[in-house]
């Protein structure tokens, strides 16, 4: 094994641990001060030694359970600013990530920017912002930072003094010293009113302007106005999948929540508009279209007499604010004193902006209507419209099925639906489709759960109606198996009459219904389930000639239900496998991908992720989750943000347009080479996970998983159902707690032996070099081993009482470890984990030392917490190194 580059530490790095430091000194004193630094530099020569996680690091037993706590904090918070840092630097930044770059290549293979523009008309990227409980983070710390970055910035540029006139390195050590002060970890669960502001501030603070600006520099590179196909999802208060919590009233507070930031962004940006659209009718032909807005306006001040753009925009202010009224239930923060209709629509808004930017475009040399803040208010109006972002609803098909059954028999329609067969559902569920007659009466009592999905329902109707179609228009089901799911949602969605029959019997609804699949099982039996689906008439006649389907794939419990290489390679499979069921059916595919954080959840870079995705899979159109950690990293300042979302589109414009053809003889080798993988994979995963006797106990004894449920970071339950069957757990705290012992097992085990076992080394060698897809899934795998270590895994494992059931079960996750290890770098020709990605590398391996000795305390506490210590101090303890290694790791569920 070669030796390791030596580590070259990013200066921001050095500056900003160095005022750590100081305020570690000042505010926890020069004892915690000299203990943290003596842990620091011991764990630091551990690793430089090459023996890291052998042995205990001595240094640790010098601490109490206070000093346990400060020390804890402080490396939580070196890890937190390492990773400022990083991503100031560019770390995250991928080399053509970008649409400029993106475009160069695409020109090389022949494709010119009109075709990318062409293709562009039809596309959709999103990125859907979800409540899944992966981030450790309270907003208070994560708002800290922030500043930090934007104070960072200033330095940058040699600025001395902030514009407050506050000196810009003293300002920093005053956020580092108010971070040291803040408390890490949360005293009460979230509910989803909060998971809603939260997600609010994101939209509200970085994608409001972050997506205008990008769509500036999109329409200079090619030339022409692109349409708005860059837009904002969100599951946060209409996701109730496992969320007893999630209600319409959360629906009503999630859109209420939406529109006010929209909205108030609105106000101030026509009310900033005013102040610059001064031209006088003395010195520019102002059309009639704009005079007859002027009039309209109710804005009759004689100092405004010759001003009628000013004048318009009074009148636009004017509706805004009664718009705001209207959808908000109060006034905005600066009234207008006019009166004022609300707009019926965003179209209605963008209309009389439109108004305005002709007028100007006729003028002179047409400068006033490029660009400038009117036409970033247009680009915001047509991207954002009242709803700031699109929202889906989500269930369990379960839930569907149970619900669907008792509305058919309160409707004398049947007693039996749910011993009915697949096609004895469909014929049913087909009829009642047919005709508009509601299966619920106004008198009738329900359960409890038909009650609350009638009401959510009834709801998504009013929403539709005052936020128009775009505010919502998928419905995803979860656990979708067959087509009779599909069926149900649009039987459920007839009862709130968003599901119609007109007289000739053609229907339509603004929703679609979504399947997710998700198990393995689920994954291969999509093209099936979909081929049923588009022969439905219901279904045929809602996309009618060249409509788009969207259909999601899950990542997290295909993961936990066959391991990584079989779950990657389904979803590889199902994407090539749906596509010509829809080319045959004559409808576009869009595809959904369900990705969390985590690569046992389907993380990883998103750009190489949609690279390597099938060819004619992707057809300019792709949603993707965004949850946890991964919102305040990739969208946690405009400037990342903007990184990360060029990086979506132009993988996008590559992955459609672009020449990645394999040759189809050696498509069929490689994909007959990866099934071989994956069976040998799966196999070895299933036969350790649920083919060994009490394999659940030893998780739950060897990981943290029962303090993780302890966080208070999210407001769904961690599990399904009560027990500790692996089945029922929920994907996120599988992957979360694996990761705390630093095993990583759902992103790596089993790929180990199928690696040994394959016997054409050289046909591994080629997939490596020449498959994109099978290059991105050995990436995501190294960073994983890379961040595993065997050495601390053992001390997690001493925590099973049954030492020899421990010692077995041990020894074959570390035998397949080391598999797994010696098989990647055999494949991909090199002699250390990380050597082609040596950014990535330097990250991990200037955070081992930070974590390693975090990894230590919390096993001692844990040792103490099972062993029946009551001191509250001890429990605190365990969920602040959960927290600390989590950011330590840039990973928790």
């Amino acid at each position: 094994m070669a030796d390791l580059p030596p580590i070259s530490q990013n200066p921001d790095i050095r500056f900003l641990g160095r005022i750590l430091g100081d305020v570690i000194r000042s505010y926890g004193g020069e004892e915690l001060y000299a203990k943290t630094e003596a842990i620091r530099r011991a764990s630091v020569e551990r690793h430089r030694s090459a023996t890291p996680g052998a042995a205990a690091v001595p240094e640790l037993d010098a601490l109490d359970l206070d000093g346990t706590l400060d020390f804890v904090r402080g490396f939580m918070l070196f890890s937190l600013l390492a990773n400022l840092a990083e991503d100031r630097q560019g770390v995250a930044r991928e080399e053509g990530a970008s649409v400029a770059e993106a475009l160069v290549a695409l020109e090389e293979q022949g494709v010119t920017r009109a075709s990318v523009a062409d293709m562009l008309e039809g596309a959709a990227v999103v990125p859907v912002l979800t409540a899944h409980p992966t981030e450790v983070r309270r907003k208070s710390v994560i708002d800290h930072k922030t500043r930090i970055a934007t104070l960072m910035r200033l330095r940058d540029k040699g600025n001395e003094t902030t514009p407050e006139g506050d000196n810009v390195e003293d300002a920093i050590r005053r956020q580092v010293a108010l971070l040291w002060q803040t408390r890490p970890l949360r005293e009460r669960r979230l509910f989803v009113a909060d998971e809603i502001d939260n997600a609010r501030a994101y939209m509200r603070d970085v994608f409001l302007p972050a997506l205008p600006l990008l769509y500036a520099r999109w329409d200079k590179e090619l030339g022409t106005r692109l349409p708005a196909f860059l837009k904002l999802g969100s599951w946060i208060g209409g996701d109730r999948d496992g969320n007893p919590y999630v209600d319409a009233a959360t629906m009503r507070l999630a859109f209420k929540g939406a529109a006010e930031a929209a909205l108030g962004h609105y106000l101030e940006m026509v009310h900033a508009l005013g102040g610059e659209l001064s031209l006088s009718s003395k010195y520019s032909d102002v059309p009639q279209a704009v005079l007859d807005l002027a009039e309209a306006s109710g804005d009759d001040a004689p100092s405004r007499e010759d001003e009628p753009y000013r004048r318009v925009i009074s009148g636009i202010y004017a509706r805004l604010a009664a718009t705001y009224r209207k959808l908000i239930g109060e006034a905005p923060a600066r009234p207008s004193p006019l009166p004022g209709v609300p707009y019926d629509a965003p179209a209605d808004l963008r209309a009389e902006l439109a108004v305005l930017a002709n007028a100007l475009s006729t003028d002179g040399d047409g400068a006033l209507a490029t660009g400038g803040a009117l036409g970033r208010l247009i680009r915001t109006v047509e991207v954002f419209g009242f709803h700031l972002a699109t929202l889906d609803m989500r269930q369990d098909s379960g839930v569907h099925e149970r619900v669907v059954a008792e509305l058919l028999k309160a409707g004398g329609v049947t007693d039996d639906y749910a011993a009915m067969d697949e096609q004895a559902r469909i014929d049913l569920l087909v009829a009642e489709l047919a005709h508009n007659r509601p299966l619920a009466s106004i008198t009738a009592e329900h359960s409890e759960e038909t009650a609350k999905e009638l009401a959510i329902l009834h709801t998504a109707a009013d929403m539709l109606a005052s936020y128009g179609p775009a505010a919502m228009d998928n419905y995803v089901i979860s656990h979708g198996e067959t087509a009779s799911d599909m069926l149900e949602v649009y039987l459920l969605l007839k009862e709130a009459g968003l599901y119609r029959v007109d007289e000739d019997g053609t229907p339509h609804c603004p929703l679609r219904a979504v399947p997710l699949f998700e198990t393995v099982a689920d994954l291969e039996n999509a093209p099936d389930v979909m081929r049923t689906a588009f022969a439905l008439p219901p279904i045929k006649n809602l996309l009618g000639a060249g409509g788009v389907q969207e259909v999601m794939i899950g990542y997290s419990d295909s993961n936990k239900d066959g391991g990584y290489l079989t779950s990657t390679w389904q979803l590889n499979m199902a994407s090539r496998a749906l596509a010509p069921v829809f080319e045959e059916a004559g409808y576009g595919m869009r595809l959904f991908h369900g990705r969390g954080g985590a690569v046992g959840r389907g993380g990883g870079s998103a750009f190489h992720a949609i690279r390597a995705q099938p060819r004619g899979t992707v057809q300019g159109r792709i949603r993707i989750t965004e949850q946890g950690e991964v919102i305040a990293a990739k969208y946690g300042t405009v400037d990342n943000a903007a990184v990360a979302l060029e990086a979506m589109v132009s993988a996008t414009m590559l992955a459609t347009m672009g020449d990645r053809r394999v040759k189809l003889d050696d498509r069929a080798r490689y994909s007959d080479g990866m099934q071989a993988l994956s069976d040998s994979a799966f196999a070895a995963y299933r036969d350790l996970v649920y083919g060994t006797d009490n394999f659940s106990d030893f998780f739950f004894q060897a990981t943290p998983i029962t303090e993780i449920s302890g966080l208070k970071i999210g407001s769904r339950p961690a599990s399904r159902k009560k027990g500790q069957r692996i089945q029922d757990l929920r994907a996120i705290p599988w992957v979360f707690s694996w990761a705390q012992a630093r095993i990583m097992l759902p992103g790596w085990y089993g790929v180990g032996t199928a690696l040994e076992a394959f016997e054409d080394k050289a046909l591994l060698k080629e997939m490596a070099a020449e498959w994109p897809f099978f290059r991105a899934t050995l990436a995501n795998m190294e960073q994983v081993l890379a961040k595993s270590d065997m050495a601390l895994a053992r001390r997690y494992a001493d925590l099973v009482p049954d030492k020899d059931f421990a010692d077995a079960i041990f020894a074959r996750i570390e035998s397949e470890w080391h598999r797994a290890h010696d098989g990647l770098l055999e494949a991909k020709g090199e002699s250390y984990l990380l050597e082609s990605n040596p950014s990535l590398l330097e990250s991990i391996r200037l955070r081992l030392p930070y974590i390693e000795p975090l990894n230590q305390l919390q096993i001692e506490l844990m040792k103490r917490h099972r062993a029946g210590e009551d001191d509250p101090r001890i429990s605190e303890g365990i969920q602040l190194t959960i927290n600390a290694i989590a950011t330590a790791l840039r990973n928790s569920g």
